[in-house]
C-alpha cells in the first residue's frame, strides 16, 4: 500500500488503507482518510487534512506556506473533503494568520492539471477548476461551479454557485451564482441555463431567475431600483433570494 521510497512521517495520521506511490513524502501533522491514494512525487506539508477516497496524481504540492510576505509562519491549514480528484502539479497553500486561517476545498471537487489555489480561500463542494485555473488569496467560489481553464482570479473575490467561467478569463468583481462568465476583463452573458438544467432546476426556477437577471442587468435600472422591482414582481424563491442576497453582500462590486 505504501512504496518503500516513500517518506512518511511518524507524527502523520495515515489511514491503513491509504496508497502512496513513489518517492512521494507525507511530513508530520498531515491526516490521510481512508482510501484515498496518493500518486508518486507528490509532497504534503505539515498541517494538511485529507479526507476518504481522495485521488492526487503525481507531483501534487499541498499545504506549503503561503506566497506572502505577511506571512509570520504560525500554525495554518489545508482541508480537502472527501472524494476530491486533485491532477499533476497542482499547488494548495496553507491560510494565513491575517485570514480565515484556513484554504478548504470541498467535497468531491475535481482540481485539474496546474491548479493553483492560494491561502485562506474556500472552494465549495462539487467544483471544477479547469487547467491553469489560478485564485489569489482569499478567494470564495460556491458549490457546483466550473471554472474554465487559464482563469485567473483576483483576491477578495466571490463566485456564486452553479456559475460558468470561461476560459482565459480574469475575473476581478464578483460573479452572482447562476450565471455565466467570460472575458478579460470579465463580463456576464447569461444565465448558465445548460449547467443549471444539468443539475435539475425546474423551468419554473429557472424561468424566475432569467426574469430577475433581465430586471438587474438588461433594462439599464440603478442596482437599488432593480433589487426593489425584484421583490415586487418575482416570486422570492430561496433560488431567487439567494441571487439578490449575493449581490447585496457584494464587497468588491458586481461583474456586469
Amino acid at each position: 500500500m505504501i512504496h518503500p521510497t516513500a517518506i512518511i512521517d511518524p507524527k502523520a495520521e495515515v489511514d491503513s488503507n491509504v496508497k502512496i506511490g513513489p518517492y512521494s513524502i507525507i511530513k508530520e501533522n498531515v491526516s490521510i482518510g481512508s482510501n484515498t491514494m496518493i500518486g508518486p512525487y507528490v509532497i504534503i506539508e505539515p498541517y494538511v487534512t485529507i479526507g476518504p477516497d481522495c485521488n492526487i496524481f503525481q507531483y501534487a504540492a499541498i499545504g506549503a506556506v503561503p506566497q506572502s510576505l505577511k506571512f509570520k509562519g504560525e500554525e495554518t491549514y489545508v482541508k480537502i473533503g472527501r472524494g476530491c480528484i486533485i491532477r499533476e502539479f497542482v499547488t494548495i497553500h496553507r491560510g494565513t494568520g491575517f485570514g480565515s486561517g484556513i484554504t478548504e476545498i470541498g467535497e468531491e471537487s475535481f482540481l485539474m492539471a496546474y491548479t493553483h489555489i492560494a491561502h485562506d480561500c474556500t472552494i465549495g463542494r462539487k467544483v471544477i477548476l479547469s487547467n491553469n485555473a489560478s485564485l489569489a488569496g482569499h478567494i470564495t467560489i460556491g458549490d457546483y461551479s466550473t471554472i474554465g481553464a487559464l482563469v485567473g482570479i483576483h483576491q477578495f473575490v466571490k463566485i456564486g454557485e452553479h456559475a460558468f467561467i470561461g476560459g482565459k478569463s480574469a475575473i476581478v468583481k464578483d460573479i452572482p451564482p447562476y450565471v455565466i462568465a467570460a472575458g478579460d476583463r470579465a463580463k456576464l452573458h447569461g444565465m448558465n441555463s445548460i449547467g443549471l438544467k444539468r443539475s435539475g432546476f425546474s423551468k419554473s426556477t429557472l424561468s424566475a431567475l432569467k426574469k430577475v437577471y433581465r430586471i438587474i442587468f438588461r433594462i439599464g435600472l440603478t442596482l437599488n431600483e432593480a433589487i426593489e422591482r425584484v421583490s415586487a414582481e418575482v416570486e422570492q424563491i430561496p433560488e431567487v433570494v439567494n441571487f439578490i442576497d449575493f449581490i447585496k453582500s457584494s464587497e468588491r462590486g458586481i461583474t456586469r
